[in-house]
């Protein structure tokens, strides 16, 4: 390896595309399952990573996802910040691959905060719904075979909002760092995995 190399292999640009979570121009004005749980939303934001992996082995990681389940998935170098016991799970879990229609997985910011599951189509589709004071939300997850693996198309709708500038700046960098985070825990796990 040239020092050339080296440099561009270590430069903050090519690090940061690791946790590239931004969804295409396609993906943006594609329909979604669970468009319709809030029809006219204020906010929409639109995130995509890929994965080197078939959905089906991609599909178990995001059906355990939750609090009180497997958790949120981090990298292990950030998660090593996180109390153990809110740290997310390193294995997929059999007791928390059966997820229904209806099913209610909490959710942190509040003892009241829950998604509930809208839709679910496996190893394809994941829709859950939720209420966060008046507004509405649904957080649709798709996954779609890639050439490398997986595309991950996750969607966020909320409405109705207040203060949207507020939702979509402040909101919008909290989204895409959680995403970011989440596919760097699954990046890391999947690894491990195989």
């Amino acid at each position: 390896m040239t020092r050339e190399d080296w440099h561009v292999s270590k430069s903050p640009r090519k690090r940061f595309r690791r946790f590239e979570t931004t969804a295409t121009a396609a993906e943006r004005s594609a329909t979604l399952r669970g468009d319709d749980l809030v029809s006219g939303a204020d906010v929409v934001m639109d995130r995509g990573f890929d994965l080197p992996v078939p959905p089906s082995e991609v599909w178990p990681w995001l059906v355990q996802l939750g609090k009180g389940r497997a958790g949120w998935y981090l990298p292990r170098r950030v998660e090593r910040f996180v109390p153990r016991s809110r740290r997310a799970a390193r294995r997929v879990l059999a007791r928390w691959q059966d997820l229904g229609v209806g099913d209610v997985v909490p959710d942190y910011g509040g003892p009241r905060e829950y998604f509930e599951v809208a839709e679910i189509l496996p190893p394809r589709v994941l829709v859950y719904r939720s209420r966060r004071g008046r507004t509405s939300l649904s957080w649709a997850i798709s996954l779609t075979q890639a050439e490398a693996g997986t595309r991950v198309h996750l969607r966020l709708r909320l409405g109705p909002v207040r203060r949207v500038r507020l939702a979509e700046s402040v909101g919008g960098a909290f989204d895409a760092l959680t995403v970011a985070g989440m596919a760097a825990g699954l990046r890391e796990r999947l690894s491990s995995a195989s």
